[in-house]
């Protein structure tokens, strides 16, 4: 393939394992040519990003937990003490107690899902947006990860779902205010991955074997997939989108019931 994202610099947050999507579109990203920024959540986190960023010849690994507005404004600092050019910036965030229905949720434990999974990308974006290049040189991209439980129920996945809801809504209000600035904000719907958040969805199991017997494509989401659908949204390829949620799942979102068995 051609170096798509060659001379281009990406800030990715979320990249905490190899199983993750982070890590695939950070692969992808390298691949087509990226300089990748990196970032951790407190120290537990930053050895094991150290080494995956080491395997992915990132450019540059930074402390940032998105739920704090100091270490936000931190990373702003230390990337305008750089002279840094953001082109694209990816957001592979979320967290939520999902061990509970929506109706049982407490207010915190509510809060807790909208904080880290839905504002750290209103948050992010207001961080990221001023390192991007102005109007005239083409602006930048930002993008984030969701799922078809934002706008279905789907069993077990209970207040994440209203999160990821919020975060498509503020995926097309980010749209809006930032496109002035050439500045375009999407987000890919992944079907279900075998991820280590995934394990908190209690019966993960089924929604893949659902995947198989139900999606058009008669099977699971790959996470190449989705990283290459990121590449295009970072890339030139993807300049006139924007506020878009683009799904990557097998044709998964189409299906109404499932099939009867032939």
């Amino acid at each position: 393939m051609s170096q798509l994202l060659s001379g281009k610099t990406a800030l990715i947050l979320g990249v905490s394992n190899r199983w993750s999507l982070a890590y695939a579109i950070a692969q992808a990203f390298t691949r087509e040519g990226a300089k990748l920024i990196l970032t951790y959540q407190g120290d537990r986190q930053k050895r094991t990003v150290e080494e995956l960023g080491a395997e992915l010849k990132a450019h540059q690994i930074l402390p940032c937990d998105v739920t704090k507005d100091e270490e936000l404004t931190r990373l702003t600092e230390e990337l305008k003490s750089q002279g840094a050019v953001l082109h694209s910036v990816v957001h592979s965030i979320a967290f939520g107690d999902l061990s509970k229905t929506v109706a049982q949720t407490s207010r915190d434990a509510f809060g807790v899902a909208m904080d880290v999974s839905a504002y750290s990308l209103v948050a992010v974006a207001r961080a990221v947006a001023p390192f991007m290049p102005p109007k005239e040189q083409g602006g930048g991209s930002i993008m984030t990860l969701s799922y078809l439980g934002a706008t279905r129920v789907v069993e077990n996945y209970n207040v994440m779902g209203v999160a990821k809801a919020a975060l498509e809504a503020s995926v097309r209000y980010l749209a809006s205010d930032l496109g002035p600035s050439n500045i375009r904000v999407n987000a890919i719907s992944a079907g279900a991955v075998k991820t280590v958040s995934a394990r908190g969805v209690r019966d993960f199991s089924k929604l893949l074997e659902a995947a198989v017997h139900v999606s058009p494509l008669r099977r699971n989401t790959d996470p190449a997939e989705v990283a290459d659908a990121a590449v295009f949204l970072a890339s030139d390829l993807g300049r006139g989108v924007t506020g878009n949620i683009l799904f990557v799942d097998a044709g998964m979102q189409i299906m109404g019931f499932a099939r009867s068995e032939q």
